[in-house]
């Protein structure tokens, strides 16, 4: 059996690892959970159902709430980052496999605690590659801990490469649901209001991801953590738009063969996939059926229309420091444009604004990025903060 912590139990991809836990009890143990600023009436259930050994949240108030209902149940709550941390890599109870589901860069300090200590981290938060990069590539090979991709797409990649020699590989095809606006065209993207870019046709996500997705950055995050997960260049990962959701990411060998993984979209597959070592176990899981008509388009993204897949491109080519004020800024874009701030267009135009900005240093430490992070809002708030 394996034992399981979720950093992020309360978002999406964290209730999903929940439920393939529940629906496998002899193969996985919940030992430690964490979330942000949730309402204890949730991770009461949670530790019920459950029975965790530690749960750590980041609002000290509600960790006082949550330990008066759980004393009587031996549960441990704590509290902080430097807990979320401790938690991360196993100081309170016995881990094999961290789940990191946190999003944004609250999970990079956590993430990189598991790695430190050579635990295996199923990863689901972007930032941990996108801002560290080759820096957290490093501390893998130094501690031995492996990075199991839980986005659906890099899980796609991980079992298309499974049997394949690295000559093998000619490049690696990304597809892309395309969020809401790729299909209409017609939509002026100036009038989009959070609400329009919220809606995201095939799948069921978080805010800042549903927005990314609207946007193509998050398909331009994915690029980058591609060349970080596999080891394969900035021009041989492709991307193109596939509206069903269906085919999640292709490879595609020197002799012009591609190989394809499919299947509905539904994130708990790769998260099943990456917390059993990569075994395909029988599961009722939502599945195919070929005996159904089924379309599958594909169609080459407008990079004029959505301009953030060319600043990703831009940023892995730059490296440094560069990525991680990408990052920064577009947290910060997104958040704005949700407050109803900034227009939909103008996430883009944020991050070109600081990026050119910005004079890239090499990336050294987990401080460097948070300095990066702390440079990229401040310049943010003095610039188009009016």
């Amino acid at each position: 059996m394996k034992n399981i912590i979720v950093l992020g139990c309360t978002g999406s991809i964290g209730t999903q690892t929940l439920d393939i836990v529940r629906r496998f009890p002899d193969e996985f143990r919940i030992r430690g959970i964490s979330a942000h600023g949730h309402s204890p009436d949730s991770l009461t259930a949670i530790a019920a159902e459950f029975h965790p050994d530690t749960i750590v949240l980041m609002d000290e108030t509600i960790s006082h709430r949550l330990q008066s209902r759980l004393h009587h149940q031996g549960i441990r709550v704590e509290s902080g980052t430097l807990s979320h941390a401790a938690l991360a890599r196993g100081d309170f109870c016995p881990v094999d496999i961290v789940v990191s589901a946190v999003s944004g860069t609250a999970g990079l300090i956590p993430t990189l605690a598991a790695i430190d200590a050579g635990i295996s981290v199923a990863l689901a938060n972007k930032e941990t590659l996108v801002t560290g990069g080759e820096y957290v590539i490093d501390r893998c090979r130094k501690s031995g801990s492996h990075l199991l991709p839980i986005d659906s797409e890099h899980s796609a990649i991980s079992q298309c490469l499974a049997g394949l020699h690295r000559d093998d590989v000619s490049h690696l095809i990304l597809t892309c649901s395309g969020g809401p606006f790729t299909r209409q065209p017609e939509i002026d993207l100036e009038t989009v209001t959070p609400a329009m870019a919220l809606a995201h046709p095939t799948w069921n996500m978080g805010k800042k991801i549903s927005i990314d997705s609207a946007t193509l950055m998050n398909k331009g995050l994915e690029i980058i953590e591609a060349h970080w997960l596999f080891d394969i260049p900035e021009n041989r990962i492709g991307v193109v738009i596939h509206p069903q959701s269906i085919v999640h990411s292709m490879v595609v060998c020197q002799d012009g063969s591609v190989m394809a993984n499919m299947g509905r979209p539904d994130m708990r597959h790769p998260i099943l996939y990456a917390l059993s070592g990569g075994y395909h176990w029988a599961c009722d899981l939502p599945r195919l059926d070929f005996t159904q008509p089924l379309d599958l388009a594909f169609a080459p993204p407008d990079t004029d229309r959505f301009p953030c897949l060319g600043l990703a491109r831009r940023v892995l080519q730059a490296g440094g420091t560069m990525p991680a004020v990408l990052n920064a800024a577009d947290e910060w874009a997104v958040d704005a444009f949700c407050r109803g701030e900034i227009a939909f267009t103008s996430i883009p135009e944020v991050i070109d604004s600081v990026l050119q900005a910005h004079d890239s240093r090499p990336l050294e430490s987990l401080e460097i990025i948070r300095e990066v992070e702390r440079w990229t809002l401040d310049w943010i708030r003095k610039e188009w903060s009016r």
